[in-house]
């Protein structure tokens, strides 16, 4: 069956349906609590996942490389979960994260803003005009980084196979529509290939996460690429000195066979007023 993923906005009920979808096909939830169990693993602490979670990174300084690369850990958190199969990644641009997959099934909940915040503020117990204070700064940061981070219009209707609008629908006919969506038999049919591009996929994030970590380099100005343990790396660096580390780091993760050298050596002073 496909791999689910589901992007919601904040008072569309959607949790309670990803919960009951996982409980039909008996998949497992790829949550924020499933993320927070697993992430000391991956070297995260619930205070870095909360701060890095959904929220839109930044290149500059060395404290904002390491939050880029903490968000690299939380997705190979989803990527190695999508590997073992039967899981609906809930959030965090799993579909995009996935997008090159066909086995997919994405499913994207909507509903008008007014009936969002009375139905959050109801189930929340709290004042509305801070129901709807919250789900104006949640469509605008879970926007901001999916365009941020994956240069896409999160209300792009063409990102999703499935569109459901939560005020229109019941919770049941909701659950039911998925559940029969995920046993479309192309997606069994595309599983192999899938599995094969998800190992590449997970590859390429762990020799980016190491390079977004290293002082050593710079800025990754640069393409990263995985085929059957080759690492392929297209772009620029600032000198030689760098261009040896970029191949040496990426040389030295668990899995890469060998190392492609595309990279350009072009020169480069940062201004300064």
């Amino acid at each position: 069956m496909a791999i689910i993923t589901m992007s919601r906005e904040m008072g569309t009920g959607a949790y309670q349906i990803a919960k009951d979808v996982a409980k039909k096909l008996k998949y497992m939830l790829v949550d924020g609590a499933k993320i927070a169990e697993v992430a000391p693993k991956y070297g995260l602490t619930p205070e870095i996942v909360d701060r890095v979670d959904e929220k839109p990174p930044s290149y500059i300084t060395a404290e904002d490389r390491l939050q880029a690369a903490r968000l690299k850990a939380v997705e190979l958190i989803l990527l190695e979960k999508a590997k073992k199969g039967n899981v609906i990644l809930y959030g965090r641009g799993g579909q995009d994260l996935l997008k090159e997959m066909r086995n997919i099934l994405r499913i994207r909940f909507i509903a008008p803003f007014d009936e969002r915040v009375e139905m959050f503020a109801e189930r929340e117990w709290i004042d509305p005009d801070l129901a709807s204070d919250l789900i104006r700064k949640s469509d605008h940061q879970r926007g901001g980084f999916l365009h941020f981070y994956f240069n896409r219009d999160w209300h792009d209707p063409l990102g999703y196979d499935l569109i459901f609008n939560t005020s229109r629908l019941s919770h049941a006919s909701i659950v039911e529509s998925i559940v029969a969506a995920a046993k479309d038999p192309r997606f069994k049919a595309t599983e192999g290939e899938a599995m094969d591009l998800l190992e590449d996929i997970i590859l390429s994030k762990r020799v980016e996460m190491e390079l977004l970590k290293s002082d050593k380099v710079q800025n990754l100005h640069f393409k990263i690429t995985s085929q059957d343990g080759m690492i392929a790396l297209t772009g620029h660096v600032h000198d030689e000195a760098e261009k040896s580390q970029v191949i040496r780091i990426a040389g030295k993760i668990k899995g890469v066979q060998k190392v492609v050298d595309n990279l350009q050596v072009m020169g480069f002073k940062a201004y300064k007023e």
